[in-house]
Formats: structure tokens, sequence, C-alpha cells
């Protein structure tokens, strides 16, 4: 009698299923800001009462930027956003990017004392990022950090040689609260060009759409492509030959769009900066699964090798591993990427999809098994 199907692909796929749950179900959506209905002069120190007219514009992620820029070209900065720990910072670029870059970093330590400290931005480690060595200059008057409400208010005064109109700025969050003036890695950050004497900001489209199109990459060829190539692969007919060249044709083409999705991910980190250390690795390590898988396939024993046994146990369950950890790096790309709703169900919507198709599959194969047994005579 032959043995029955392993249930390896259905606890797979469930496993998946409740993991994408969890993380999309935890909150990421952070609190509200205060808009521009809050007179930043009520809760800022006397020092920062004589500034009139301040020009309050939304900027990013709930960052809310105010300034206004006196005849003698001092710029006042009051910038806020929701917090609940970490730091926050402003900095000031002359090509976009974090390295070369001077920021002002605000937070509140643990114990409460508020902090604001001026950086210069040496290297992307955080040892490069070097306190109180900037090319900013101050008014006198010093920069201050508030909270209130849930919002943290880092305001500050910087003289200029002229009219400050078109600027390079980034934004960047932290989550941990740095000791020593120590920064630790931001968890997002956002460059823009920011036009001081009409109050508009324009951020280049090609960070977004390398962004939109590494998702939908790693999504069509990890999260479609291959798993269906596996579907069948398991529940094709096997007394014909056309299972095994549509599983051929689907898996390389998944592998791919896949690797396709690598290369947009290597790219948008290198434009980014971003800190995605286990979505990176687990994403490398995926890669490195189909690889092995791909170069089984040209190391494939004949069906009658003694090592064909061997064989099968290595493609099945490695190639059972790949898609199991694509499912979880995919959740994690979804998460830390900041995406939309649209991006979380439509995702788990596929995955559900999957994992029912999978379960009709399996009752059907295994229908087909025990009438088999039943209708195979046992002989006495």
């Amino acid at each position: 009698m032959p043995s029955p199907p392993s249930f390896a692909p259905n606890f797979a796929f469930g496993a998946a299923v409740v993991l994408l749950l969890v993380l999309l179900a935890t909150p990421s959506v952070r609190s509200q800001s205060d808009g521009c209905s809050l007179d930043p002069r009520s809760v800022l120190p006397l020092a920062y009462n004589d500034v009139s007219g301040l020009t309050c514009q939304p900027i990013w992620d709930n960052f809310i930027l105010r300034y206004s820029q006196s005849e003698d070209h001092v710029l006042t900065i009051v910038l806020s956003t929701p917090y609940s720990g970490g730091w926050v910072g402003m900095g000031f670029s002359k090509n976009g990017r974090m390295v070369g870059s001077s920021a002002m970093v605000g937070w509140v330590d643990k114990a409460g004392v508020p902090h604001v400290e001026q950086y210069y931005l040496r290297s992307q480690s955080p040892s490069g990022v070097v306190v109180n060595d900037t090319q900013l200059l101050t008014s006198g008057v010093p920069p201050v950090v508030v909270t209130y409400m849930a919002n943290i208010y880092v305001a500050f005064k910087l003289k200029f040689s002229a009219p400050v109109t078109n600027q390079q700025l980034i934004f960047a969050v932290g989550t941990s609260t740095p000791t020593d003036n120590r920064l630790t890695y931001h968890k997002n950050k956002k460059s823009l060009s920011f036009d001081f004497s009409a109050g508009e900001s324009s951020a280049s489209s090609y960070p977004e759409k390398l962004k939109r199109n590494h998702g939908l990459l790693n999504i069509f060829g990890w999260g479609v492509l291959l798993p269906v190539g596996a579907l069948v692969a398991r529940y094709g007919n096997k007394r014909k030959q056309l299972w095994y060249y549509l599983h051929l044709v689907i898996q390389f083409a998944g592998f791919l769009v896949g690797l396709a999705g690598v290369v947009a991910g290597v790219s948008l980190r290198d434009r980014l900066h971003a800190d995605v250390t286990a979505h990176r690795g687990l994403g490398i390590f995926v890669l490195v699964l189909a690889i092995l898988q791909v170069l089984a396939f040209f190391l494939r024993p004949d069906k009658d090798s003694k090592n064909r046994r061997y064989w099968n146990w290595y493609h099945h369950w490695v190639g059972r591993i790949a898609l199991l950890l694509a499912v979880v790096n995919i959740s994690i790309g979804i998460k830390v990427g900041g995406a939309s709703n649209s991006w979380k169900f439509g995702y788990g919507f596929n995955l559900a999809i999957l994992f029912i198709i999978t379960i009709i599959l399996e009752v059907l194969l295994r229908t087909r098994w025990s009438k088999k047994a039943i209708d195979t005579p046992v002989p006495f």
C-alpha cells in the first residue's frame, strides 16, 4: 500500500497565514499630529515668542514643518510630530543624501530630560554620525525640545548668509533613545526638496516607484508564481508529462521575477539607506535556496538511480522551506515598508486563496488515494 501524502504544504501555508495575520494586525499607524491648529509659541520658551507669521506645512509621515525667515536671513524652524520615544531629526543636505548632511536631532531621555544636538553625518554607520561637528550656524538662540500632549516640538534658529530658497531636506525618526548622544539607526527617513520661499516640497518619484516595483515583483514571483508551480508539481496528473513542463516553466519564470525583485531591493537600499536587516537577510537566504533549486534541476538523477530518493527529499523540502520563508519575508517587507492597507489586504487575500486551493486539492488527492486503497485487493 502506498504511503499517504505529507501534510507539510498545508502546515507551511497555515503557519504562514497565521504569521501574516499577526504581522498585519500589529498597529503600525502612528497617532495623529497636531496638524497646523496649534500655535507653537504657546508651548515654546520665551526666546521663540518673538516669531510671528510662521508658515505651517505638513511635510511627511505626520511631520509638521513650521518656519519663518527674517530679513537678516535667520531661518526659524519648528518641527513637530507624534512622539512616544526615540528621536526625530531634520537634516540639511547638498545633494539629498544622508552622507555629508548636517542635522538637528531632538529626543527626551528616559528620565524625562529633553535633548537637542547638532550632528554631522560622515557615513551611514553610527560611528560616522558625529555630534557637534556640523556646518549649521545657529543664531545664538539655543535650540529647544518640548513635548506637549502626544507630540514633540524641535525648535531652532539657523543663520544664513543669504535668503534660503530651495533646500534639500532629510527627515528621519529612530525608535531607540540615544545614549551619550550616540544615535541609533533610523527606522524611517525621507529626502525631499523644499522651497522656503514658496512653501512647496517635491520628492523624487523614483524611490517610491522603485519601492512599489520591488514589492510587486517579489509578491508576484515569490508569492504567486512559485507557490502555483509547487501546486502543479504536487497535484498534477503524474500519468502525463504536462505537469512537469508546467512546473518547470512556472518555477523558472517565478525565479526570474523574484530575482528582479531582489535586484530592485538592492537598488532601493542604496537609494534610501534603509535599515531593514531582517528583511534583507531573509531575502538573501530565500534567494540562495532558490538558486540551489535551480542547480538541483541540472543535477537530477535518473528515475532508476539509487540517489533519486535523496534528491527528491532535498528538492521537496528545500522548496517548501523557501516558499514558507518567502511568505514570512513578504509579510515583513509589507510591514517595514509602511505599505497601505490595500497591500496588506491584497497579499492576505492572495495567501488565503492559495491556502484554500491547497486544502481542496489535498482533500481530493487523499480521497483518490483512499479510493485506490479500497479498490486494491488485499492478498491473503
